[in-house]
């Protein structure tokens, strides 16, 4: 098996654990970024979710701001804006901001999902039917990043003549087929949607026009990383990232206790959570190490992107540090 030497990047879900407050969390995600940077990773990325009590990235923007002031050299972005949610203009104005405070620094992944459920949608004032001008969306807001418009007499400050790299997030076809007619990086999102992985990096490969900002394809796949010091604590580990996602199945807003967690992963709905982490690399540094190694050739990968998914920041810090020494 041949050894992955391409960039490692953190997806930070910016957790809050259990009897954690929001602010710890937040606090969490500096730490985590200054480590990142420390031990040679290439970028954070922040996840945009909304009326969910385990995540506090609902304002990936402003989390970046903030991240970004506390570090020096790693590229910060989101993973993703979903920019159904969103006017494209504000978008280029608040990531325009970004590039102007730290030039170079900046990514703009943006997906077409709400990241939340339906009341959450409508306190959001958007519908289902938002999502149906994603493609169209996303080109207005690569015109206002690029001074552009393709909306006459409108120009982002900030914004414009930033060319703010924008990436496609998607678990599905769709995502993968616009990435590949824009010519645009494609992030998969297989540490929670593996189902479509192979097929959907097919497609965009196959499918896949040179752009401005991308002369050939490039894929980032994600996996979930539990790396510890012994067999014993990954395990325990995973379960209580099972645990978590069994709120999440159930459609949950507040975390499930752990006794009726347990009993819904020996159920049906157990397999579906069990399915949904098929890529979680768990483990003693070796054993994530050669799970990376072998995921990555499996995908052809051109960047594998990592949410380390312990259930403490403690946890999660020293699995960013162990795998990037694993990683070489």
């Amino acid at each position: 098996m041949s050894e992955f030497r391409g960039p490692l990047s953190i997806l930070d879900l910016a957790s809050v654990g259990r009897g954690e407050r929001v602010a710890d969390a937040l606090a969490a995600s500096v730490d985590l970024a200054r480590a990142a940077e420390r031990c040679g990773y290439h970028r954070v990325w922040y996840a945009e979710h909304h009326n969910n009590a385990l995540i506090a990235s609902a304002a990936p923007a402003v989390l970046i701001a903030h991240v970004a002031a506390h570090t020096a050299t790693i590229r910060l972005g989101s993973g993703g804006v979903m920019l159904p949610n969103h006017a494209p203009l504000v978008i280029a104005e608040q990531f325009g901001t970004l590039a102007e405070l730290h030039p170079g620094r900046i990514d703009l992944g943006l997906g077409r999902a709400p990241g939340t459920d339906r009341n959450a949608m409508l306190a959001m004032r958007r519908g289902p039917a938002a999502a149906q001008t994603f493609p169209r969306d996303v080109q207005e807001l690569q015109g206002y990043l690029s001074g552009e418009s393709l909306v006459e007499g409108i120009r982002a400050t900030p914004g414009a003549g930033t060319n703010v790299p924008v990436y496609i997030l998607g678990s599905s076809l769709f995502g993968a087929r616009l990435a590949a007619a824009l010519g645009l990086p494609y992030a998969f999102a297989s540490h929670f949607a593996p189902a479509a992985l192979t097929d959907a990096v097919a497609a965009y490969r196959a499918e896949f026009r040179p752009s401005p900002q991308c002369e050939r394809p490039y894929v980032i796949a994600a996996a979930n990383v539990l790396a510890a010091d012994s067999e014993e604590a990954a395990a325990q580990q995973l379960l209580t990232l099972r645990r978590r996602w069994v709120t999440i199945v159930l459609g949950r807003t507040d975390p499930v206790p752990d006794a009726e967690a347990d009993l819904v992963l020996d159920s049906p709905h157990g397999r579906l959570v069990h399915e949904n982490l098929r890529y979680t690399a768990a483990g003693t540094p070796g054993r994530v190490a050669d799970f990376l190694h072998g995921f990555a050739a499996d995908t052809g990968a051109d960047e594998l992107i990592l949410a380390h998914q312990g259930p403490s920041a403690t946890e999660r810090l020293h699995s960013v540090e162990l795998t990037a020494a694993a990683m070489g």
